[in-house]
């Protein structure tokens, strides 16, 4: 399957509601593409544009060099001309049949013949571990089989492009951890084209190739998980991917470190720092008084609570009027209303501008600072 790329695509209601604004997006082929937002952002909108469910108002979709939508040319390739597998939230199964008969439903609409056509639903059962189920019918299943069926429904008719609308949204806190294995494991072995919408970021991150964040109708970055994650495009995507989120420090209640002001104002940008932003698990606790690395930036804090997960603690903070995260993974020996002191390194800082872009973060720009400094 060839790159799908979206141009220009727009996508207004009859109510005035512009669900997707002008969005330029490549899905590279062979890739697992995960579209991550809030509930409202237009993901499950772009999905179904993809899958022609959907027409956009303005715009164009294609697949290489086929066109499957543009308004202005007037052409629209109906869904079951796209070669795309599609499954949705609710597992949409036919009550009616059993797990064979559900798994070969798209391939009897292709007229597939019948030995075949059971050949390749009993293959697809047993990709998806569910082959012992083949006779039962969807009431006799747990959710996780029930997804397992959709899946296999969908990847019986062989498509070029799996799109996935929030399948495991769901499943328990285990089922999901066993899903996210085996929808890996699918597009391993398959290598097909896969379009994943959620509001999860865990799910994004643990599974994609790519990631597109959207909000508001509006793409804010596409960038390989860990990129996303290390420079975030935007304030925006900074607190959405992470969990517990970024910290943010408004720039005037910030004391930032002397040797990061003078980085920013080497820079000329000091002015234009709106606020920054630490991650959790780079956020560092020490006593009152205890000793913190003189270029460091710190802050003093309350503690609010701490919540201890096992192999690590979350202590939430609150610095002035700013409330924070930190991920520990010893005991951070306080609680409720004790004073600790926060900190971390400039490299782990990440600089916000007032209208939310990225202004830099430390380790881009700062190699000529340290450089001039020796």
């Amino acid at each position: 399957m060839p790159t799908i790329t979206l141009s220009g695509v727009v996508k207004n209601y009859v109510s005035g509601h512009a669900a997707v604004k002008d969005l330029d997006l490549t899905i590279p082929d062979g890739s697992f593409t995960c579209l991550l937002g809030p509930s409202g952002c237009g993901k499950t909108t772009t999905l179904r544009m993809i899958a022609g469910l959907e027409q956009p108002t303005l715009g164009e979709i294609t697949v290489g060099d086929r066109v499957l939508d543009s308004v202005e040319k007037g052409v629209y390739v109906p869904p079951e001309k796209r070669d795309m597998g599609l499954v949705f939230q609710n597992y949409a199964l036919w009550p009616h049949l059993t797990v064979r008969g559900n798994t070969e439903f798209g391939l009897r609409m292709r007229k597939v013949p019948a030995e075949r056509r059971k050949a390749r639903a009993m293959e697809a059962l047993e990709k998806v571990q569910v082959a012992e189920c083949a006779d039962r019918y969807p009431s006799q299943l747990s959710g996780g089989q029930q997804q397992r069926v959709a899946l296999a429904r969908m990847l019986a008719v062989d498509p070029d492009v799996l799109l996935l609308d929030e399948p495991l949204s769901n499943l328990d806190a285990r089922l999901r951890l066993e899903m996210r294995t085996e929808l890996k494991r699918i597009h391993d072995e398959t290598g097909a084209t896969v379009v994943f919408v959620t509001h999860d970021q865990m799910e994004a991150m643990t599974m994609a190739t790519h990631i597109a964040v959207m909000c508001d109708g509006e793409l804010q970055q596409v960038a390989p998980p860990m990129e996303m994650y290390e420079r975030p495009a935007n304030r925006f995507v900074a607190e959405f991917v992470g969990s517990p989120p970024m910290n943010m420090v408004p720039g005037e209640q910030a004391g930032l470190a002397s040797s990061l002001q003078r980085f920013a104002e080497k820079r000329g940008d000091f002015g234009a720092v709106g606020c920054f932003g630490v991650r959790p698990e780079v956020l560092r606790l020490a006593a009152p008084g205890g000793a913190v690395p003189d270029s460091a930036w710190s802050e003093d804090a309350i503690v609010e609570t701490v919540l201890p997960t096992g192999p690590s603690w979350t202590v939430e903070l609150r610095a002035h009027d700013t409330r924070m995260f930190a991920i520990t993974h010893e005991d951070p020996g306080a609680g409720p209303g004790d004073a600790l002191r926060c900190w971390a390194r400039p490299e782990a800082l990440h600089l916000f501008g007032a209208d939310g872009a990225r202004v830099a973060a430390w380790d881009e720009a700062v190699a000529p600072v340290r450089e001039a400094a020796k």
